[in-house]
């Protein structure tokens, strides 16, 4: 347990990260998902853009690593094209 004042503060700060950090991380994810679920070519083309920015906002916050992002990103554009 700490005793210090400040790293009482830093656990708090961590805690308050975390949560928030998890609930975009789980946004992502739902949002990956959902795009994979899509049967529809156009559907799919629609909401492709936003789930990149989305991707491209958490490797720049440093929460998914930038080649998971790449990675992401390209899986999800040529399931778009086999569609």
């Amino acid at each position: 347990m700490a005793h210090h004042q400040s790293a009482k503060k830093r656990i708090r700060q961590d805690e308050k990260k975390r949560v928030h950090n998890k609930y975009f991380s789980k946004t992502m994810r739902n949002a990956v998902r959902d795009l994979r679920a899509i049967s529809e070519k156009e559907a799919a083309t629609a909401e492709y853009p936003k789930v990149v920015s989305m991707i491209d906002r958490l490797a720049k916050k440093n929460l998914i690593h930038k080649n998971k992002a790449a990675n992401l990103k390209s899986k999800l554009a040529a399931h778009i094209s086999k569609l």
